[in-house]
């Protein structure tokens, strides 16, 4: 397959074996004839069969018999099965796929099987033998071989429960030597029996088959050489019919091969919980994956990108994803080239044609080619140089010579490709080649990402940016003493630093800005999405009020006809009926009250905000100041409250009279302090505090061993009047004392 270098190229080897176990014979994965021809047939069979489609029957390659048919050969009875087999399948196929799948229908439709074929379906049974009650002949010579095997099975077993020979028995087994039955004796047997030895045993005993048993043996092969003969006779004209629909067989054969390329790809999928890229584009030629996960990887990250330029140029940390990325993109597209299903979302994705698919990954250098790396890299792009409608990867584009010289042989290089219209992805670490590229429109810059702090990548990929490689830190990460990386670090320059300084805080802000859009996207989708709740709102109340309007029209005109009828007949009483008939209908109408004008809210009036009710304070433009019955006041717009009807319940209250400590303080000492004591002097600290209206105070009470810096903690925790507390600054005591907020 010319195609093996690529396969093992993109880590799908593994991939393409599984698939080809679902094949009901083996073959390959490339299927012969129009793609979309399969597209849509697997579509239908995918969306539109409501029921569960048996699986074809597992047979063997009929190529060779085809042949011999063709020569007029004879062929043996499990080939003519093999036959019947795919006969039997399509008649079944015909019957099962009708309305729910007209394209496939239509294509079984053409097949029209010949009579004699479908007939010979009725003489075999599921096992590929003849069925009893067709052929008198074998049905005699079946039931005579039969017969002797039984007579041989009762004379064995009358041997061995013979007295006479049951000292030279060695076990009362039945033995078989090359298909003989025989019985294994001891030395001395002649006295009891006679026969013929077959073979002697390792421990020196004799396999013997009786004289008896040699008789209805010699009647049991000339009856099987007879069976021999005539299913000979059987299966030559079983040929001579199957010669006659030649033509017919070989398109049959071809026919199964088509079906067995979708229904393999069906179960395949479901199987394995994929999807299909249906449709490719030919005249748009961009990539765009979402969701999409490589088939090699374990749990992999799916990974969602839009290759939209002519050139796409990975860059970025190491081993952070750049090759796999590269993979990725060429293997969906490779896959979907085959309608080979994949982990990708199918909705949101779109992958073009390419008849020419091409990855340079692999170092070409080795004794057996006697190439260089660079040389071997230099002979694939001189064959793919004038190559039309082509995809290529190259892996690390700078590998094997210098890096500026390379740069402006790889510039012209990838020119000349853009020239024939080729699409080409590649990773690279020259930031040289990157800057030569990156003025070109049709070229577009993606970057590996690295997160600083946790100092590993993220397999993610940043969209229109260089990214910096990393060098030093994944050095470091992999074992190279931090002495090494500061020598290396001051050998490289302080000029290319600030460089990649700058690469980072690109790569930074674009991450900032990509963070902020999605934040607008989710924003502009709130506001379509109670849009759309408006407009449906709006629709529902025209349609309303336009029944309501009917309805009207509807009552209006019964009772108008009533009073016409009723004018017409110029009878006092039935004028009088029809008008009482009238009012009757005009009662019966619907009449809608009108909208209360919204009461406007004003000081004074009970409101309902959420779960709570107060009293409005004061109001100030739209916004207002409600005390709510806790006692709790806060601060919302008007059109957040509600009017409450539950009147409020005024608890008589003592009349208490609070004297005001004036000397109260806003700090409070418990070092040397008992836990009960500190408590109770804490107590009565904060409710001076509350009396005297501070709004923070401070507490000391040391660090110790923490047992009263926990009791302070657990008391300010469920006190009812504390807002908020936290540990003082270093200057004002540090964890030993608490800042409270009251």
């Amino acid at each position: 397959m010319h195609y093996e270098n690529l396969i093992s190229r993109l880590d799908i080897y593994d991939f393409l074996a599984h698939f080809g176990s679902y094949f009901a014979r083996e073959k390959s994965f490339v299927f012969e004839g129009d793609r979309q021809f399969y597209a849509t047939l697997l579509q239908e069979l995918d969306k539109g069969l409501n029921i569960e489609l048996a699986p074809p029957p597992l047979l063997p390659k009929l190529d060779t018999p085809l042949v011999h048919l063709q020569k007029y050969g004879t062929l043996r009875l499990e080939e003519i099965f093999a036959f019947v087999q795919l006969v039997d399948y399509f008649c079944y196929l015909k019957r099962t796929l009708l309305e729910s799948t007209p394209r496939a229908q239509a294509w079984l439709d053409k097949i029209i099987i010949p009579k004699a074929l479908d007939e010979m379906r009725a003489i075999f049974d599921s096992n590929g033998q003849i069925k009893d009650g067709i052929y008198a002949q074998l049905d005699s010579l079946k039931l005579r071989i039969k017969q002797n095997k039984i007579q041989i099975d009762e004379q064995i077993s009358r041997l061995l429960h013979t007295n006479a020979l049951a000292p030279y028995l060695v076990d009362n087994n039945l033995h078989y030597i090359n298909q003989n039955e025989c019985l294994l004796l001891k030395a001395g047997y002649n006295h009891a029996i006679k026969g013929m030895v077959l073979e002697r045993s390792n421990s020196g005993f004799f396999y013997l088959m009786p004289d008896s048993i040699i008789a209805l043996k010699k009647e049991q092969n000339t009856l099987k050489d007879t069976l021999e003969l005539s299913l000979y006779d059987i299966c030559k004209d079983f040929s001579q019919m199957l010669k006659k629909h030649h033509a017919f067989l070989k398109f049959l054969n071809m026919a199964f091969d088509t079906f067995d390329h979708i229904y393999a790809r069906l179960s395949f999928a479901r199987a394995n919980n994929l999807s299909f890229i249906y449709q490719m584009e030919h005249k748009q030629k961009d990539i765009i994956l979402h969701e999409f996960s490589h088939p090699a990887l374990q749990n992999p990250k799916p990974l969602s990108i839009a290759f939209k330029g002519d050139v796409l140029m990975i860059t970025g940390v190491n081993a952070g994803g750049k090759t796999m990325l590269l993979k990725s993109i060429l293997s969906a597209c490779f896959l979907s080239k085959f309608l080979l299903p994949l982990k990708i979302n199918p909705h949101h994705s779109q992958i073009p044609y390419f008849k020419h698919i091409v990855a340079i990954i692999s170092d070409p250098q080795n004794s057996k080619n006697d190439i260089s790396t660079f040389a071997g890299r230099m002979l694939e792009f001189s064959r793919i140089l004038n190559t039309q409608n082509l995809l290529l990867g190259i892996d690390e584009i700078e590998l094997g010579t210098d890096a500026d010289e390379a740069a402006s042989l790889y510039k012209v290089l990838l020119e000349h490709l853009l020239q024939n219209q080729a699409k080409v992805l590649l990773t690279t670490h020259h930031k040289h080649l990157s800057a030569l590229m990156a003025s070109n429109p049709r070229v577009q810059l993606c970057a590996a990402m690295y997160d600083i702090q946790a100092q590993k990548p993220l397999f993610s990929f940043l969209d229109g940016s260089i990214g910096k490689s990393y060098a030093f830190e994944s050095a470091q990460i992999y074992g190279i003493p931090s002495s090494l990386i500061a020598q290396a670090k001051a050998a490289y320059g302080a000029d290319k630093e600030r460089l990649n300084e700058l690469i980072e805080r690109s790569s930074e802000l674009e991450l900032s800005l990509q963070a902020k859009q999605k934040e607008l996207q989710a924003s502009i989708a709130s506001y379509e999405q109670k849009l759309e709740g408006l407009k449906a709102q709006e629709y529902a109340q025209k349609r309303a009020f336009e029944e309501l309007k009917h309805n009207l029209e509807s009552t209006y005109h019964k009772a108008t006809q009533a009073l016409k009828s009723a004018l017409k007949t110029q009878d006092s009483k039935q004028m009088h009926k029809a008008f009482n008939n009238a009012h009757h209908i005009l009662a019966q109408t619907p009449n809608p009250t009108p909208p209360k004008p919204p009461k406007k809210l004003k000081v004074g009036d009970r409101v309902k905000y959420k779960n709570t009710k107060g009293r409005i304070l004061s109001i100030n433009g739209n916004m207002g100041v409600v005390e709510l019955d806790s006692g709790f006041k806060l601060k919302e717009k008007l059109e957040h409250l509600s009017f409450s009807s539950a009147p409020i319940i005024t608890p008589k209250t003592p009349q208490i009279k609070v004297t005001h400590n004036k000397s109260a303080h806003i700090k409070l000492d418990l070092h040397g302090m008992r836990g009960e004591e500190a408590i109770e002097k804490l107590d009565e600290f904060l409710s001076s505090a509350l009396i005297a209206g501070y709004d923070e105070v401070l507490v000391y009470h040391g660090i110790g061993s923490g047992i009263l810096s926990k009791l302070v903690r657990d008391f300010l925790s469920t006190h009812p009047k504390i807002l908020s507390f936290e540990d003082a600054p270093a200057n004002m005591g540090g964890f030993g004392a608490k800042i409270i907020k009251l």
